[in-house]
């Protein structure tokens, strides 16, 4: 006996250790006359899911609960959270009468699952999907005879298998309830639910306020949250609409990851995904993600861009202007926005009276997450086009959308708003929505195509015939000569390049027209390399543009910049001939190239060189680390320094460009991985001592003196952007989600942990000589980021301590010794010297 008792002290800790491998020896079920007590489980017969007691956190109340058996931590239903047991003396039974009772150590009934059996032989089992059940003994294989299930009873996660929703018949509804805290499981203030009221899509509710939501169902995902496509090696989701229920879920593929879906106490619903590696927890998506997210952050009739500057998130969608310009001056943009000119429809009529004599028509706003569709009108059985004629001949309607985007650009069904336009964003890769507005608010209809010469009948003198006949003629020379490549080739050196055609230039204010040394583009072509715009050539979406892959006739592939309909206003076709005739005269090696425009009626359409590997921001923050990976040590370096080349270009010019949106997004990267900086934006001449310029930079890159009221623009505000860029670059973390990073880089290099602290530990460790350039990088990346301009070195001294060896060249100032101030000092900033250009 005292051998056998050693034996079991030995194997102990292993069985501790390992509750997976012994899972095989714990029951799935429990059955007639056994009891579960504290300090005993369930564990589910693949060994993934553990039913027992547990106290959450620095709690000491005990708890029955489903949990992750390789993370005790990830707790994923709690049967009594509003009612926990005091000490180790709860009690697990089932009754002959089919119902699973929680006792405490006086025998009352702290929880009950409140099943009824016909059968006296009722257990209970936890299945490896994470369901707890309760069936008749004897029928574990049938569905169809289950009593009672956990899946059926959410907490605040959601696993593959379980579903949100409601029960038409039984009018039974399933949603996620928050914990009140990390370590109380009773229900909290957050609830998420799948609201049916129109199209499906999930809300977080705070009592009776939303709080959030995910845009509606349209058939491949949640139109606010397009990014869930990339899942479909992990999950697959479904959205099921019968007359038994209205329900979402999810089922993981075999062999894929552990998943979950959590709504935590602060209202924040999570998809984690196991990292069986790091043995933790890595966040895939997260809700709400940014200010845009909060529900009807910008009122009605309002259009939220989180990509805009922090002091205009929210803006008017055309045709409409604040409801209260004061409130809105104050940053208080929840009353919205009021129409600028009446619908004819309601000039001529009233009420939902149809009519067929209105003006009004529809303005296309690109790439948003659809409003809240509560008070919508919503049919599956019509074509987008009979939406619009149903629309347009509703006096009450005021937008409409696809219900239903399967199909690619052959789009479904139909959805309108009768009411406000209520939690509109843009959002990348989402969905078009077309605003009604009356005939003076539409932008111009673009102008016609060429039609051939008419020749009319001509019965007369053989004179006038001649005549024609020669117009003809000319006619055909003049559109002969006019007739050029999409993109010419580079011509032969005796042909000089003003000879490509231009179109007319755009005069900056006060300044004389630029030379536009790039050429232009037929729109014919570009519909063609681009299979007419297809959303199967879309390689890129922003607020203001969509980019598609263009192949050209000759051969090659470029990307084509097609700037979105509802950015065309007179500032926004500016913008666009500003971009065209700055990036015309940019030549760099670590620059995207721009290779032609075009501008034909409403359409505004860059060509630039195709980057085959897309944008930095695709590596260094991917979750998954095999993606972070790609960019090896020496990749990431090299990168480092075509960055630093490619901003010093643009500050030594002439002219001073001063890019002032440097991020890993506009950071793009080419099939040899070489950087190029892309996206520039419009361009004005600075003036010396020109103040309070727009502010453009996103919120983590941008330079602290450029936040301050009445700034002078500096080439620094970029020398503070790369700095960030270096950062992230090498440690994998960015900056607007990681608030400290630039302290803790800071730390890093005071204790001399870059290599333990710092680095991004998907890539590996470097070899000897690679952490010295790595450590250098973070040297130059903290000067880059100090508080003060003056304490930052110039692009050029960047650039000669990222390629001379063993420190900063002779000619560098003292702001680029090897003395690190810190990100954080404080001083004031210093005004702008020279004329600039500086981009938006």
């Amino acid at each position: 006996m005292d051998t056998i008792l050693f034996i079991h002290l030995l194997l102990l800790p292993f069985m501790l250790l390992c509750p997976i491998a012994i899972a095989a020896d714990v029951s799935d079920t429990l059955g007639k006359g056994r009891n579960i007590t504290d300090g005993e489980t369930l564990v589910s017969a693949d060994g993934t899911f553990t039913l027992g007691f547990f106290s959450p956190g620095a709690s000491t109340k005990r708890y029955l609960g489903i949990w992750f058996s390789a993370s005790s931590v990830a707790v994923c239903w709690v049967a009594n959270g509003d009612r926990p047991v005091n000490g180790n003396s709860g009690v697990l039974v089932v009754r002959d009468t089919g119902s699973l009772l929680l006792l405490d150590g006086s025998g009352q009934t702290t929880w009950s699952s409140n099943s009824t059996s016909s059968s006296s032989s009722a257990e209970a089992q936890l299945l490896n999907s994470g369901n707890l059940v309760v069936r008749d003994g004897g029928s574990s294989s049938s569905s169809s005879d289950i009593l009672w299930q956990s899946f059926d009873h959410p907490s605040n996660t959601l696993l593959s298998g379980m579903k949100l929703g409601k029960n038409k018949w039984t009018g039974a509804e399933w949603y996620l309830t928050s914990w009140r805290s990390a370590d109380d499981p009773s229900p909290g203030a957050y609830r998420r639910a799948l609201d049916t009221s129109g199209l499906p899509e999930l809300v977080v509710w705070q009592g009776n306020v939303r709080t959030y939501r995910t845009g509606p169902w349209n058939g491949r995902w949640f139109s606010g949250i397009p990014e869930v496509s990339a899942y479909k090696n992990l999950i697959w989701y479904q959205v099921t609409t019968s007359p038994a229920e209205i329900s979402y879920g999810y089922t993981s593929n075999p062999g894929a990851a552990l998943t979950r879906v959590v709504l935590t106490d602060a209202g924040m619903a999570k998809r984690l995904v196991w990292d069986a590696g790091a043995r933790k927890w890595q966040t895939f998506f997260q809700g709400p993600r940014d200010v845009c997210d909060a529900y009807g952050k910008c009122g009605a009739f309002g259009l939220c861009d989180a990509g805009a500057a922090s002091t205009s998130f929210c803006g008017c969608l055309t045709g409409f202007s604040p409801a209260s310009p004061p409130a809105w001056s104050l940053r208080d943009t929840s009353g919205g926005c009021k129409r600028d000119v009446k619908l004819d429809c309601a000039n001529n009529g009233s009420g939902t009276s149809t009519t067929t004599t209105t003006t009004d028509g529809f303005l296309l706003v690109h790439g948003v997450k659809l409003p809240d569709t509560r008070n919508a009108t919503v049919d599956m059985s019509i074509t987008v086009e009979d939406c619009m004629a149903r629309c347009l001949a509703n006096c009450s309607c005021l937008a409409y959308a696809a219900a239903d985007i399967r199909g690619g650009d052959v789009r479904s069904g139909c959805v309108m708003w009768t009411d406000d336009i209520i939690d509109l964003r843009y959002v990348d890769k989402g969905q078009d929505l077309y605003l009604r507005l009356a005939q003076s608010e539409l932008p111009p209809a673009p102008s016609p195509q060429r039609r051939p010469f008419p020749t009319a009948p001509v019965a007369g003198a053989s004179a006038a015939a001649v005549a024609v006949i020669l117009i003809v003629l000319l006619v055909v020379v003049v559109i002969r000569r006019r007739r050029q490549p999409i993109i010419p080739a580079v011509p032969a050196p005796s042909v000089p390049s003003t000879e490509l055609r231009r179109p007319p230039s755009v005069p900056f204010a006060g300044q004389p027209s630029p030379v536009l040394n790039v050429p232009s583009a037929e729109l014919s072509a570009l519909r063609t390399a681009t299979n007419d715009f297809s959303v199967d050539n879309v390689i890129g979406r922003g607020g203001s543009s969509t980019v598609f892959e263009g192949n050209l006739t000759d051969g090659r592939k470029v990307a084509v910049k097609r700037v979105t309909q509802s950015y065309l206003t007179d500032e926004g076709v500016e913008i666009f001939m500003r971009e065209v005739e700055v990036m015309s005269e940019l030549k760099h090696d670590n620059l995207a190239q721009l290779l032609a425009y075009c501008k034909d009626g409403n359409e505004r359409i860059l060509v630039y060189e195709y980057m085959e590997n897309r944008s930095l921001n695709l590596y260094i923050f991917a979750r998954d680390r095999n993606q972070r990976a790609l960019l090896n040590w020496e990749r990431r370096l090299e990168i480092i320094v075509g960055v630093a080349k490619g901003v010093a270009y643009l500050h030594g010019l002439s002219k001073e460009v001063i890019h002032r949106d440097l991020k890993p997004s506009n950071i793009l990267l080419d099939e040899n991985w070489r950087a190029k900086i892309a996206d520039f934006g419009t361009a004005k001449v600075f003036v010396d001592g020109q103040t309070n310029p727009t502010l453009v930079q996103t919120e983590g890159y941008r330079a602290p003196e450029y936040t301050v009221q009445g700034p002078h623009l500096t080439l620094k505000c970029d020398v503070y952007s790369f700095g960030v860029v270096l950062i992230e670059i090498i440690s994998g973390l960015k900056n607007s989600s990681t608030p400290k990073l630039l302290s803790d880089a800071q730390e890093s290099w005071n204790q001399h942990k870059i290599k333990e602290d710092l680095l991004d530990s998907a890539v590996g460790q470097p070899e000897p000589e690679t952490l010295l350039r790595l450590e250098r990088c973070v040297q130059v990346g903290l000067l880059c980021v100090q508080q003060s301009p003056v304490d930052r070195p110039s692009m050029a001294e960047v650039v000669a301590m990222l390629t001379t060896n063993g420190g900063s060249s002779s000619s560098s100032s003292s702001s680029s010794s090897s003395q690190v101030r810190g990100p954080l000092a404080t001083q004031d900033a210093p005004g702008a010297h020279g004329d600039s250009i500086y981009l938006t």
